[in-house]
C-alpha cells in the first residue's frame, strides 16, 4: 500500500521524497490498516456465546458506547 500512497502523492503534485513526506506512505498505510482491521475479524468469533435464547424475557438488550471506526465508501475518508 505504501507504494500506492507514494503514487497518490505524485499524482496530486507532491514530492514523496521531500523531508515532510518521507514517512507519510507508511503512516497512511498504518492508518488504513487500523481503520479496516474489522474486515480481518470473524464476527462469530468475537461474539461467541453472547447470543442466547431466553424464554422468560422478550426485552431487547442494548449495548451502548461501542467505538466505531470506518471509512466513507464514496470518499475513503474516516468517519
Amino acid at each position: 500500500m505504501e507504494n500506492l500512497i507514494r503514487q497518490v502523492l505524485k499524482e496530486i503534485g507532491e514530492d514523496p521524497d521531500r523531508e515532510g513526506l518521507l514517512k507519510t506512505p507508511h503512516r497512511v498505510a498504518k492508518a488504513y490498516d487500523f481503520l479496516c482491521a474489522g474486515y480481518k475479524q470473524d464476527a462469530g468469533e468475537i461474539i461467541k456465546g453472547a447470543i442466547f435464547e431466553e424464554e422468560e424475557h422478550e426485552e431487547m438488550i442494548v449495548v451502548r458506547d461501542i467505538e466505531l471506526y470506518s471509512l466513507c465508501e464514496h470518499h475513503m475518508l474516516p468517519f
